[in-house]
């Protein structure tokens, strides 16, 4: 069936007739496989408000408020955006209310489900990023160790060095007898 036109612009408007629903209960396989895509989007946006540059200085203004705040309610609320793990939940409820994605079943149960499992493995998600990212850095700042290190080093002469790089070649510095 073709896209329906939006009267106003003339081109196809993004409501299709038939939207994609979630998963019902029977089809678990295909949701294990929502769960997990689902988790990466909410893993991304929670991982980012929380950890990148880009949102450095309302991180920073939250993260003086949850110190200083006087209200208990206040300080946590302003917490939560500094918290990965306690961010995740609020992206996930924003996540199931836009998909309709339930869990294993499908009335309020099935939320509630999915609601925990989406946050549990978002978190895993993160955590096996941010691990990337601390090796990743551990192995830069290593390679940088060793290239000031060979940088103070004493010169090696030049023979030294093309002598150690080059592997003699077989039978090199064999002499032939001539009687084959």
């Amino acid at each position: 069936m073709a896209p329906i036109r939006d009267q106003r612009l003339g081109a196809p408007f993004l409501h299709h007739p038939r939207p994609m629903a979630p998963p019902t209960s029977t089809q678990w396989l295909l949701q294990i496989v929502w769960l997990l895509l689902l988790a990466i989007p909410i893993a991304c946006v929670a991982w980012t408000v929380t950890h990148e540059e880009i949102f450095r200085e309302p991180r920073e203004y939250c993260a003086e408020r949850s110190r200083c705040a006087r209200s208990l309610a206040a300080r946590k609320f302003f917490y939560l955006f500094t918290c990965e793990y306690c961010f995740s939940h609020y992206v996930t409820i924003f996540f199931l209310i836009v998909t309709r994605y339930r869990l294993l079943l499908d009335d309020w149960r099935g939320y509630l489900i999915a609601f925990f499992a989406l946050v549990a493995v978002a978190n895993v998600y993160m955590s096996s990023f941010g691990r990337l990212r601390q090796e990743v850095k551990s192995e830069k700042l290593e390679a940088k160790k060793k290239e000031k290190e060979l940088e103070d080093s004493p010169v090696v002469a030049a023979t030294s060095l093309t002598a150690a790089a080059v592997p003699p070649r077989p039978g090199a510095g064999l002499t032939r007898t001539g009687t084959d």
